[in-house]
């Protein structure tokens, strides 16, 4: 996978498994942030008031930097740890894993939990779509209106989304575009940028 590319989950999906009358329950749900990965945990939470554990892991960002895992009351690593593997395993992030256990009166064992949350947890991933989302870049360019068609012609070639703009005497435009192709576009805009500066100076 290249650097300037990450992959996510564009909704939400369910999973399912079974082991000696306990139901495990899991979502993969897509989140951006820590407040959103509250949030959804204060809602299934709620949902599911009457389960005996709720756990988790999540994922976020495209650096894979900004991860957690919560067991909620199993043995230690036999919950949150397994689920993360799985967003690990699948190279996710912006991604929050939940799995709900009902308890069924027979205890599964540290082994046992862990083949279950990681199950339950794989089952919710394979159940979703997958997708590759670039990093971008934000580029704001300034210039004099009668280089518009100089800029307009190095946003034609080089394909970046335009943000914003904004047309007076001096012109802005905010352009997004792919990290790996960012430095290129810049100093393309660049030399149209200084051509404007050095004949204002000649002036």
């Amino acid at each position: 996978m290249a650097e300037d590319t990450y992959r996510t989950i564009t909704g939400t999906a369910e999973g399912y498994y079974t082991e000696k009358r306990s139901r495990f329950i899991s979502y993969a749900i897509p989140v951006r942030t820590v407040e959103d990965v509250k949030a959804q945990l204060a809602k299934y939470r709620k949902d599911y008031y009457d389960a005996r554990h709720v756990c988790w892991a999540y994922m976020l960002g495209p650096e894979r930097k900004i991860f957690r895992a919560n067991d909620d009351g199993e043995p230690s690593s036999t919950a949150g740890k397994p689920i993360l593997g799985q967003i690990n395993s699948n190279e996710l992030t912006d991604i929050l894993v939940i799995v709900i256990r009902y308890f069924g009166g027979i205890e599964l064992g540290t082994s046992g939990l862990i083949v279950a949350y990681r199950t339950a947890a794989a089952d919710a991933i394979a159940a979703a779509t997958i997708e590759e989302r670039t990093v971008d870049e934000d580029i704001t360019v300034v210039f004099e209106y009668p280089y518009l068609n100089q800029i307009m012609r190095i946003v034609k070639e080089d394909g970046p989304t335009i943000v914003s703009q904004q047309f007076d005497m001096d012109c802005v435009m905010r352009l997004r575009i792919r990290k790996g192709e960012a430095e290129r576009l810049r100093n393309r805009l660049q030399k149209v940028e200084t051509a404007y500066l050095k004949e204002d100076e000649e002036e």
